[in-house]
C-alpha cells in the first residue's frame, strides 16, 4: 500500500476548525450565580471548587452540561421531543463551543425492586447469551435465563384466508423465561401483618384503617371500600362474614361507582402490594419505610433461594456453574471464571464480558456481585457503575462531567480513580470534575474556584488558573488546600462499650468487636471492606441509636428547610396564636397559599414538547401566600417576609420579642450547627447543593432523642473549610455525653478520633476482617495497614 508523500515543508498555517479550543460562558445567573463568565480549555482536566453551595453544581450542571443536552434534545423530531425531558434554556447571555455533554453524578441507581447492578451495566445481557449459546443442558434462548421474563403458554384456534377458503387451525406457543414463579423475580417473597393494615375492632366508618394517607374522605382509598357494596362499612371488621373478609382483603380489581364516579375497586392486600411493595424499600419516603417495615416481613424465597431464577434457569450449567452461581460471585472472581473459558465459537462476546468485568475491577468495583441490588449502592458506587460503560468507550471530543467522583473512596483508590479521570482526558476529551479532595484537585490542568461564600455569598469566580496559582491565592479553597489536622494530643475516655459479636452481614468474617461508646470512633477501611454492613448490619438497632446514612433527601420543588425540618409548624402557630387565626392559613400549601398558582409561587406553562415556562405569579408577586393573610404579623413581619429570612436571622428574630418561639429556635440553632445559617427557609429542596442537602439531614437527625449517633460519611459534598464545622459539630455531640461513631474516608476525621477500628484488608471476600484496634497516634505509629500509611502521611508523620 502506498502513502502519499508531502512535498512542502513548512509547517501548514493551524486549520480554522482547530481554533474552537475553548468551552466560554457569558453572564450564567443560574440559581446563585452572579453573571458568571469564564472560558474554559477543551480536551483538558478542569476541576470546580469552592465551599458547598458557592454554586459550582450551577455553572456546571445547571449551566454547561443542560443547555449541552437540551441542544441535542432539539436535534430529534418533535415526535421524540414529546416524550423527553423538556429543558429550559438556561439563564445565560453566551454559551459557545459546547461539545456533547455525558453526565456522570451521584443520582442513585433506579428503584426497581428487579435492578441489580449486572442488569444495570449489560454484564447480566452478556451471561444470559452465554449461557444460552454453552449452558448444558440447553433450556432455550437467553430470556430462559432472565429473571424478569416470566414463563408463558398458550393456545387457541385462529382463523386463516388461505386458497380463497377461509380456514380454521389450532395454534399454540410458549415463551421460556428465567423468572421464579414463586417470588416473580424479587427474590423475596413478602408476608403483611394485617394487625398493622386496620383495626379490626372499628369499622370503616369510625376509621379504621392504620394506613399512612389514607384519609377518610379519599376517593381513591377508604371511600371506595366503604361505598362499594361489598362490606357494610358500619360493621366492625371483625364481625365480617367469611364472603365479606374474602372480598375485603382479596377480591379481584371490579368498576364500582361512588359519588357518580367509576372507580375500581380490588382487594386490600393487592392494592397494598401495588402501591407499597412494588417499590424499592429504599426509594420510599421515610415514614412509609417505616410502616413497610412494620407491616411487611420479607424473607428469602424459598423455591429459589432467593436467586431470583427458575429452577430450569438454574439447571443448566458450564463447568458446572449455573447462571445464578455466577451473578453471586465476586465480580474479580467471576472475571477470572470468564478468562477461564476458552471457546472460539463465542470469542468476541467471551472478549466483550471480559472487558466489562475488568473494568468493574479496574474502577474498584471488583468486591460487588452482579446480583447486587442497585437500590443498595452507595452514591459513590452508583456513579462509578455508571463510569464502567464510558471507559471503553471509542467517543472523542466529549464532554464529560463528573460530581465528585471520590466519593466513598478510600484515600488509597483515590490516585486509581484520579488515572481514569486523566485518561479520559488523554483520548481527547473534556473533562469537567467538581470536586473538594485536595488529592483529586492536584491533578487538575485548569482549576475555577467559586464563592466565596455559599448560597447569596457566592455565585462569583474567585480565581482561575493552575493548581500552584490556587495554592498561592488568597481564596477559601486557596487557604484551605494545604489544610492538615493533627494529631490530638489526649483522646477521650470511653464511658462503656458496645459489644458486637459474631458478625457475618454480607463480607464480615464472623467478627468480635467492642465500640466504645462516649468517645468520637471512626470506623475506617478501603471501600468494600465491611465497615457499612458493621456499623448498619451489626449494631443492635434499638432505642438510642439514631442513623444518619448517605441516603439523598427528596423534596418536590413545593419543599424548603422549613418545611423538611418541621420547622414550619411552631412558625405557623404563633402566627395562629399571635392573630387568633387558624395555623392553615400560614401554609403555602393549605388554606392560605395564593389561589391563582397554588402556592408555588410561579405559575408553569407547559408547552408540548417545547420546554415548560415558569413565570412569577402576578397576583402574590412570588410570595405564594393570598394577600389577606400577609396582613397578619408576627414582630413586625409577615409569613412570606419570615421565610425570606436565612436561618442566622431568623436564629435571632426568634430568640426574643414578640416573636420569641422557642421550639422554632431550637431547630434554627441546629441548622446553624451544622453550618448552614446562610440558607432562606423558604429556598425549594430542589435547589439545594448534595453538601447542603447532607447537613440539613443530620440537622433533623440530631433533634432524635438517642445516645448513639452513627453518621455515614459525613463530609459527603463538604468543602475543606466545611470539614472544620463538622469535626466542632462532632465534638459538641460527644462532650454533651453522646456517643459518636462514623464511618469515614476523611483522614481529617480519623486524625481527628478519639478511636479508630479499620476494617479490610481488602474489599470483598478479603475484607470482613477487623485488622486495628486503636488510637489514631498509635495506627500512624504502627502504619501496617493501608489506612495507617496514609493517615501517616496525611499528618506527616
Amino acid at each position: 500500500m502506498s502513502k502519499a508523500t508531502r512535498t512542502d515543508t513548512q509547517s501548514p498555517a493551524p486549520h480554522i476548525a482547530d481554533s474552537h479550543d475553548l468551552i466560554r460562558v457569558h453572564g450564567a445567573r443560574v440559581n446563585n450565580l452572579k453573571d458568571v463568565s469564564i472560558e474554559i480549555p477543551k480536551r483538558r482536566l478542569t476541576v470546580f471548587t469552592g465551599v458547598s453551595g458557592s454554586g459550582k453544581s450551577s455553572l456546571v450542571f445547571s449551566t454547561i452540561a443542560a443547555e449541552s443536552q437540551r441542544m441535542i434534545n432539539e436535534t430529534y423530531s418533535a415526535f421524540l421531543q414529546g416524550f423527553m425531558p423538556t429543558l429550559a434554556r438556561p439563564e445565560v447571555d453566551v454559551l459557545d463551543g459546547l461539545t456533547t455533554a455525558i453526565i456522570v453524578d451521584q443520582q442513585r441507581m433506579g428503584g426497581d425492586v428487579r435492578s441489580t447492578v449486572g442488569t444495570a451495566t449489560d454484564a447480566n445481557a452478556m451471561l444470559r447469551i452465554l449461557f444460552s449459546r454453552l449452558g448444558k443442558p440447553h433450556i432455550g434462548s437467553p430470556q430462559a435465563f432472565s429473571f424478569n421474563v416470566a414463563s408463558i403458554s398458550g393456545a387457541g384456534a385462529v382463523t386463516l384466508e388461505r386458497a380463497g377458503k377461509t380456514v380454521k387451525e389450532r395454534r399454540s406457543f410458549t415463551i421460556t423465561g428465567g423468572m421464579c414463579p414463586r417470588c416473580e423475580g424479587r427474590g423475596s417473597v413478602s408476608d403483611i401483618d394485617l394487625t398493622q393494615l386496620y383495626d379490626d375492632s372499628k369499622s370503616l366508618a369510625e376509621g379504621a384503617f392504620t394506613i399512612p394517607g389514607w384519609k377518610s374522605d379519599s376517593f381513591w382509598t377508604v371511600r371506595v371500600y366503604a361505598e362499594s357494596g361489598f362490606v357494610d362499612p358500619d360493621k366492625p371488621i371483625r364481625n365480617y362474614t367469611k364472603k365479606e373478609l374474602q372480598d375485603f382483603l382479596y377480591k379481584e380489581p371490579v368498576k364500582v361507582k361512588v359519588d357518580g364516579v367509576n372507580l375500581t375497586y380490588e382487594g386490600l392486600i393487592p392494592k397494598i402490594q401495588k402501591s407499597f411493595l412494588s417499590k424499592d424499600k429504599e426509594s420510599l419516603q421515610p415514614h412509609i419505610r417505616a410502616f413497610v417495615e412494620r407491616a411487611v416481613t420479607f424473607t428469602t424465597c424459598p423455591e429459589c433461594d432467593g436467586t431470583r431464577l427458575s429452577e430450569a434457569a438454574r439447571s443448566s450449567t458450564i463447568d458446572g456453574i449455573n447462571i445464578a452461581d455466577a451473578c453471586a460471585m465476586q465480580i474479580s472472581d467471576l472475571a477470572e471464571w470468564v478468562g477461564s473459558l476458552n471457546e472460539p465459537s463465542v470469542a468476541p462476546l467471551l472478549g466483550a464480558l471480559r472487558h466489562t468485568l475488568d473494568s468493574f475491577v479496574e474502577i474498584g468495583l471488583g468486591y460487588l456481585s452482579l446480583d447486587r441490588p442497585s437500590g443498595t449502592l452507595s452514591g459513590g458506587e452508583a456513579q462509578r457503575t455508571k463510569m464502567i460503560r464510558h471507559l471503553g468507550s471509542s467517543l472523542t471530543d466529549v464532554t464529560y462531567v463528573f460530581d465528585e467522583p471520590t466519593i466513598g473512596l478510600h484515600p488509597h483508590d483515590i490516585q486509581r480513580m484520579n488515572n481514569l479521570l486523566l485518561r479520559l482526558r488523554d483520548k481527547g476529551n473534556t473533562v469537567l470534575v467538581v470536586e473538594h479532595k485536595p488529592e483529586a484537585i492536584a491533578i487538575a490542568d485548569h482549576v475555577v474556584d467559586l464563592g466565596p461564600g455559599a448560597g447569596t455569598a457566592g455565585g462569583t469566580v474567585c480565581f482561575e488558573g493552575t493548581v500552584e496559582g490556587l495554592r498561592a491565592s488568597d481564596t477559601v479553597t486557596g487557604r484551605h488546600l494545604d489544610d492538615r489536622v493533627s494529631l490530638k494530643d489526649t483522646v477521650r475516655k470511653p464511658t462503656g462499650t458496645l459489644q458486637i459479636r459474631g458478625a457475618t452481614a454480607h463480607n464480615l468474617q464472623n467478627v468480635d468487636v467492642d465500640i466504645p461508646l462516649g468517645v468520637l470512633c471512626v470506623v475506617t477501611g478501603v471501600a468494600g471492606s465491611g465497615k457499612s454492613s458493621l456499623v448498619h448490619g451489626s449494631i443492635p438497632a434499638g432505642e438510642g441509636v439514631v442513623s444518619v446514612d448517605q441516603s439523598p433527601i427528596r423534596g418536590s420543588r413545593r419543599s424548603n428547610p422549613a418545611t423538611y425540618t418541621g420547622l414550619l409548624d411552631p412558625i405557623r402557630k404563633a402566627f395562629a396564636k399571635a392573630n387568633g387565626v387558624k395555623p392553615a392559613l400560614f401554609s403555602a400549601n393549605s388554606e392560605g397559599a395564593c389561589p391563582t398558582c397554588n402556592g408555588a409561587g410561579v405559575i408553569y406553562t407547559d408547552l408540548a414538547m417545547m420546554a415548560g415556562v415558569a413565570t412569577t405569579c402576578e397576583e402574590c408577586e412570588g410570595k405564594r401566600f393570598q394577600a389577606s393573610v400577609l396582613e397578619y404579623r408576627l414582630g413586625g413581619r409577615d409569613i412570606s417576609e419570615v421565610l425570606a429570612m436565612s436561618v442566622t436571622e431568623a436564629e435571632a428574630f426568634f430568640d426574643s420579642g414578640e416573636a420569641r418561639t422557642p421550639a422554632a429556635h431550637a431547630i434554627l440553632v441546629r441548622l446553624a450547627d451544622v453550618g448552614l445559617g446562610y440558607l432562606r427557609l423558604g429556598q425549594p429542596l430542589t435547589t439545594l447543593s448534595g453538601g447542603e442537602r447532607q447537613r440539613l439531614k443530620l440537622a433533623t437527625h440530631m433533634a432524635e432523642k438517642g445516645g448513639v449517633y452513627v453518621l455515614d460519611e459525613p463530609t459527603t459534598g463538604l468543602h475543606l473549610a466545611d470539614v472544620e464545622h463538622l469535626l466542632g459539630l462532632l465534638d459538641r455531640l460527644v462532650d454533651s455525653g453522646k456517643s459518636v461513631i462514623v464511618v469515614e474516608h476523611h483522614q481529617a476525621v480519623m486524625a481527628h478520633a478519639d478511636w479508630i477500628i479499620d476494617l479490610g484488608p481488602g474489599a470483598g471476600h478479603d475484607g470482613g476482617r477487623i485488622v486495628f484496634e486503636g488510637t489514631p497516634a498509635d495506627l500512624v505509629a504502627a502504619s501496617s495497614t493501608l489506612t495507617g500509611q496514609h493517615l501517616a502521611a496525611y499528618v506527616g508523620a
